[in-house]
């Protein structure tokens, strides 16, 4: 499906309307009472079906996975070589612009994805490197109450998870927060799972840290930040066993089998 995002802009021209095309989305369903859906989002180059893999044999019957795969587009990292991602990066410095309009129209289709669940299932998001990025700037847009276009944010979260990522737009985020009303509450009661490893030589673990300091600084009061020595840029059962725990904790879920 296609998402139209219009640019972001300050000036007083015309918006362009730039369509993303994302990829194919794969289904886990729940082994057993469904009481949480969570999008998770893949890292650049990479696409649904293999997060869905791993997610289905995690001891987590109550949730239901979405996993998206990103549009494909030109890359300015890659020297425009196109690769899946969910938005443009030029390159991993704190200085470095972040593409609003392909972190937005990210968002929306993160959102869109959970519109369709009932009402009384809680949503998440989740992801891995860039998708912990995006899943990180959803939350955000959650808690402030609407995208980096100032268009509303629809869905209601319960919860953020990023592995081996960083959160977009940090610089910003303390006066967004302060120039909404509910924002402060929604931040402080937020639960957001960092995940790093000390060895990541892909995204320094020193934005992952920065990252958590930056949103309990702006408010965030439930806030967890977990270092694992010697691990690179991947995912270890160690880590997805912290996962599993704290989804299961902060989700209120039943138990671990079906």
């Amino acid at each position: 499906m296609s998402f139209a995002a219009p640019s972001i802009g300050s000036s007083g021209g015309r918006s362009a309307l730039k369509a993303f095309e994302f990829g194919r989305t794969y289904v886990v369903r729940p082994k057993g009472k469904h009481q949480a859906t969570i999008v998770w989002l893949h890292g650049l180059g990479d696409n649904g079906s293999s997060w869905s893999q791993l997610l289905e044999t995690l001891p987590l019957p109550n949730i239901k996975w979405i996993c998206p795969t990103a549009p494909t587009r030109p890359i300015s990292i890659f020297g425009g070589f196109p690769s899946t991602a969910w938005f443009d990066v030029g390159e991993l410095s704190e200085d470095a612009p972040d593409d609003l309009e392909g972190l937005d129209a990210s968002a929306a289709h993160v959102a869109n994805l959970l519109s369709t669940e009932p009402a009384d299932i809680k949503l998440g998001v989740g992801g891995f490197s860039m998708g912990a990025a995006t899943a990180l700037y959803s939350g955000t847009c959650f808690t402030v109450g609407k995208y980096g276009n100032d268009n509303p944010y629809p869905a209601n979260l319960s919860a953020a998870v990023g592995l081996s990522g960083w959160l977009p737009c940090a610089k910003t985020l303390s006066n967004k927060l302060q120039a909404v009303g509910e924002a402060t509450g929604r931040a402080q009661s937020f639960p957001v799972l960092l995940c790093h490893g000390k060895g990541d030589d892909v995204v320094s673990f020193k934005f992952g840290d920065k990252s958590s300091k930056c949103l309990s600084s702006t408010g965030f009061q439930d806030v967890t930040f977990k270092a694992y020595n010697g691990l690179g840029h991947y995912t270890i059962p160690e880590e997805m066993d912290e996962v599993c725990a704290w989804l299961r904790s902060k989700l209120g879920l039943e138990g671990t089998s079906a």
